[in-house]
């Protein structure tokens, strides 16, 4: 059956949210077997819970506003990327390959630090206090909040950091 490229992507997002909500539903139902709390603050399933709900009510949300859009007929539509933002998923990918490798041995905020300065480069971020102020705030300040109030543990490394 041939289709405009318009409706191809709508299509493409439909499918896409559909498969979205396939794993969050699931993950939210089988977050509720976790007790959302515990002594020290959050349980095992207050995490997993909150994750899976929201990301189950943006992508009904998203897959709601793509059906009743209208589709613009007669406009040609690439649906491959073009090479800089194909080289940037695969610098994504790269990045957060490297950092699950080195979590355990660094810890959380000798990871995320470089990790997140690297991130933001590939996306295009150009300002040095910006990227400084985001890679501090998102290793050093989610580390402690995450460790210290919330009292979840996070790898600490070989570094003791």
């Amino acid at each position: 059956m041939p289709t405009s490229g318009s409706k191809a992507l709508k299509l493409g997002w439909q499918v896409a949210c559909l498969c979205l909500l396939g794993i969050f539903v699931p993950a939210l139902v089988t977050s509720l077997g976790y007790s959302l709390t515990d002594a020290l603050g959050p349980g095992p399933g207050f995490f997993p819970f909150w994750l899976s709900l929201i990301g189950a009510v943006l992508s009904a949300a998203i897959l709601v506003q793509v059906t009743l859009a209208k589709a613009a007929e007669g406009t040609a539509i690439s649906l491959a990327p073009d090479r800089r933002m194909a080289l940037q998923a695969i610098g994504v990918l790269i990045a957060l390959t490297a950092a699950a490798a080195l979590f355990e041995p660094l810890g959380y905020r000798l990871t995320m630090l470089p990790f997140i300065v690297g991130v933001l480069l590939i996306l295009g971020a150009r300002s040095p206090i910006a990227i400084t102020l985001t890679a501090l705030a998102g290793s050093f300040g989610v580390f402690h909040v995450f460790y210290h109030w919330l009292k979840v543990p996070l790898p600490i490394g070989a570094f003791g950091m």
